[in-house]
């Protein structure tokens, strides 16, 4: 792993090196991955007004940089079973034909959400009747069952939970399936384990947003505490998916990566020391703080994503790195935070009208120093 001082001149090698804004990738950032044992990926959706297979321009992007694709919405279980008993996979299916069509695996995100917001209305509002734990174990076992049968081999890693963990307390959240359970990890335990039986050959991840930044101490103790009762339980949970939706703190950007960079190793550490693998699942980068001027916002979210990029990637028994979209116009972020001086944010690998931008050259320079994964 580099030193500070190395990391220090790693970056101001690269801030010295741009490329503009709109040149020809010279080569595919899955390509460039796969040299080391990677591979790289996006989100995508079936939805035509967002970033979705169906626009050519955004699936020219895809075809020029992906070899792995995830759904933004279209697997999760408000959008497959809309109500108690009945399920639709089409869009998800239409999906599935065009990744396997263009040679690109698919990951399955995700069985459960364990949040109550993102829980079907019908679920948080069932009455699980006399045998409450008995009728919570059923629903979602069936859920289960049902997507993992139906895609069988084709879908080889899955999310099984997600964000299971209450970022301010460390403490585990409750949904209504939960309670009626008699508790999240009863829950969860039984997600991974209907999913080990019913997709014995997947890879099966617990997915988590905590992040390097400061204030995520809390977050990153408790999905630690998470990880630790899977094992001490036997809960057959393969790797840990970092979210990665990273947040810039200001101009400052080598002292922010200074900063965090040894805590981010130690929780690193503690994941691996246990025996889970890996994967970056949902990267982009929130500019807070950097100033309105594209070009000089351009560069600091580069180097913040190639400094985190640089240390996470250090980690071999990391092998995926999924974007959250590949361009800045249906980046889900705009909506969800925009910027108090209201200059569109630019959180993704290319820009709103398709052209390349720094952070895609800081993801490849990262994949491309990254360590060489062994078979």
């Amino acid at each position: 792993m580099p030193t500070r001082r190395e990391a220090v001149g790693l970056l101001a090698a690269v801030a010295l090196c741009p490329r503009s804004a709109g040149a020809a990738p010279a080569r595919g950032l899955d390509a460039i991955a796969r040299t080391k044992g990677m591979r790289f990926g996006s989100a995508v959706s079936a939805n035509p007004r967002t970033g979705s297979f169906t626009n050519p321009d955004y699936a020219a992007l895809l075809r020029t940089d992906c070899g792995l694709l995830v759904a933004e919405n279209e697997m999760k279980w408000q959008h497959v079973g809309p109500a108690p008993g009945q399920f639709d996979f089409a869009a998800f299916d239409r999906m599935l034909a065009w990744s396997e069509q263009n040679g690109m695996a698919m990951r399955g995100h995700n069985l459960l959400w364990q949040r109550r917001k993102w829980m079907p209305a019908w679920v948080e509002a069932h009455d699980f009747g006399a045998r409450p734990a008995t009728e919570a174990a059923r629903i979602l076992v069936e859920h289960i069952e049902a997507v993992t049968r139906r895609y069988e081999t084709r879908i080889q890693s899955y999310d099984v939970v997600n964000e299971a963990v209450t970022p301010e307390t460390g403490a585990l959240e409750e949904t209504a399936l939960s309670q009626a359970m008699g508790g999240t990890e009863a829950t969860i335990d039984l997600a991974f384990r209907t999913a080990r039986t019913s997709a014995p050959h997947a890879e099966l991840v617990y997915n988590d947003y905590m992040s390097w930044e400061p204030g995520n101490a809390t977050h990153r103790a408790g999905v630690l505490r998470l990880l630790e009762g899977f094992r001490r339980r036997g809960t057959p949970v393969d790797a840990l998916g970092i979210q990665s939706h990273l947040v810039t703190s200001g101009p400052d950007t080598h002292k922010s990566i200074l900063a965090q960079q040894d805590d981010w190793r130690r929780f690193l550490d503690a994941v691996t020391a246990m025996g889970y693998r890996l994967l970056v699942t949902e990267l982009d980068v929130r500019d807070n703080g950097l100033p309105v001027e594209a070009k000089a916002r351009d560069r600091g979210v580069a180097d913040y994503a190639r400094a985190y990029l640089d240390v996470t990637l250090s980690y071999s028994r990391l092998r995926d790195v999924v974007a959250w979209g590949m361009t800045d116009r249906f980046s889900w972020i705009e909506g969800f935070e925009p910027r108090a001086d209201k200059a569109p944010r630019r959180p993704c690998p290319y820009d709103a009208r398709y052209r390349a931008k720094p952070l895609r050259d800081a993801i490849a320079a990262a994949l491309a120093g990254a360590p060489q994964r062994t078979a």
